[in-house]
């Protein structure tokens, strides 16, 4: 295959991202409505971008019918978001939180969450997350309208919750943290099957 992009329709460029783009890691963003109601939805599109200052994106795709994500709506509504991370024992409960749910509805609620109050933004974060970053939005980078137009969302951190089983030694080890990544379709992967590369010198 050698195409322009361009000359793909939208669902077939989705396609090649996500069964190329592999493995990415969960961003489960929770997010309130102006007048407060609780949202809780998971992003693959996902990345942190830098230590100073501690600053992450994440970008929500607009549905097949080109509407915007409620996570998107109260993201640009209240400025505050928060990112909650993923690991095994929380993967199907995660997943239930991409049903497509009315808005309004609590994701919370409907996958047995605990919503914990945040110290420094409005919604509140997932209390059983491993951890997770309070974010205030810097800015959101519109790329895309239509069905699968996509928005990047990025955040500053503003405060860090992390359990304290996880921070024992200088680095968080993986095989601790548990991380589920996520590939193509229904897929996801453990980080179990590991290797290790220690950075090289210079020749």
């Amino acid at each position: 295959m050698d195409r322009d992009p361009e000359e793909l329709e939208a669902r077939e460029r989705y396609r090649l991202m996500v069964g190329l783009i592999q493995p990415r890691p969960i961003a489960w963003v929770s997010t309130a409505s102006p007048d407060g109601a609780p949202n809780l939805a998971p992003f693959s599109f996902f990345t942190g971008i830098t230590a100073n200052p501690m600053t992450l994106c994440f970008a929500p795709v607009n549905d097949r019918h080109g509407r915007r994500k409620d996570t998107l709506l109260n993201v640009e509504a209240t400025r505050q978001f928060v990112v909650n991370f993923v690991d095994e024992s929380l993967a199907a409960r995660m997943n239930q939180t991409a049903a497509p749910y009315p808005r309004g509805v609590s994701e919370f609620e409907k996958a047995g969450l605990t919503p914990v109050p945040s110290v420094k933004v409005k919604p509140p974060r997932v209390g059983e997350s491993p951890a997770a970053f309070e974010c205030e939005l810097i800015q959101v980078v519109d790329l895309g309208d239509g069905p699968l137009g996509g928005h990047l969302v990025i955040g500053r951190v503003v405060r860090v919750h992390c359990d304290d089983r996880l921070l024992r030694g200088p680095a968080i080890p993986h095989r601790e943290r548990k991380a589920v990544g996520r590939l193509e379709g229904d897929w996801y992967c453990r980080t179990t099957d590991d290797f290790e590369l220690p950075r090289p010198e210079a020749a």
